[in-house]
C-alpha cells in the first residue's frame, strides 16, 4: 500500500516534486482556490508557515478548479496572485482534480485515508488533511475550518 511520500506531484513552475523532500515534517495538504469565499484563509495558512515552518511544519496548496469554476487560472496566474495578495511562500502545486476518475492520486489516497461526513468526496475549496512526521493521516477538515483552529492540532504534532 503506498504511504504520503510514494505520491509527487508538479510544481507551478512545473518542477516534479517527490513528497518524499517533505519526510518528516507535519503537513497540511489544502485544495485551494484564487476566487473562493474560503480564499481569504490563505492569510491564515501563510501565517502557520510562518509560525510553525521553523519547527517542522509545511502547508501544502493544491490548486482546484473543480467547485464553482474559482480557480480558472493558469500556473503562472495562480503564483501571481498568491504572491501578490497574499505573500505566499509555502509549496504551492499546479491545478489538479480532487474528486472523479481523473483525480490526483495524492488526493485519492487521502480521501481514502480520511473521509468526510458525507463520505470520501472532496465537498469544496480548502479542504484539508493533518499528515504527521510519519506520513499518517491523522486528520480531515472542512472548508469552513480556519487556519487558526487548526494550530493547535499542528502544534500537537510538532
Amino acid at each position: 500500500m503506498p504511504g504520503i511520500y510514494d505520491f509527487a506531484a508538479q510544481s507551478l513552475a512545473g518542477e516534479d516534486v517527490p513528497l518524499r523532500r517533505f519526510e518528516g515534517q507535519v503537513l497540511l495538504i489544502v485544495n485551494t482556490a484564487s476566487a473562493c469565499g474560503f480564499t481569504p484563509q490563505y492569510k491564515g495558512l501563510q501565517a502557520l508557515q510562518e509560525a510553525l515552518g521553523p519547527r517542522g511544519f509545511s502547508v501544502l496548496g493544491f490548486p482546484c478548479n473543480q467547485f464553482g469554476a474559482q480557480e480558472p487560472g493558469d500556473a503562472s496566474q495562480i503564483g501571481q496572485f498568491c504572491e501578490s495578495k497574499y505573500a505566499v511562500t509555502f509549496p504551492m502545486f499546479a491545478k489538479i482534480d480532487v474528486n472523479g476518475s481523473g483525480a490526483h492520486p495524492l488526493y485519492q489516497y487521502l480521501r481514502a485515508e480520511k473521509s468526510g461526513l458525507l463520505g470520501s468526496s472532496i465537498k469544496w475549496n480548502f479542504t484539508k488533511f493533518l499528515v504527521d512526521r510519519t506520513g499518517k493521516v491523522v486528520g480531515r477538515y472542512a472548508p469552513t475550518a480556519t487556519p487558526e483552529a487548526i494550530r493547535k492540532d499542528i502544534e500537537a504534532l510538532l
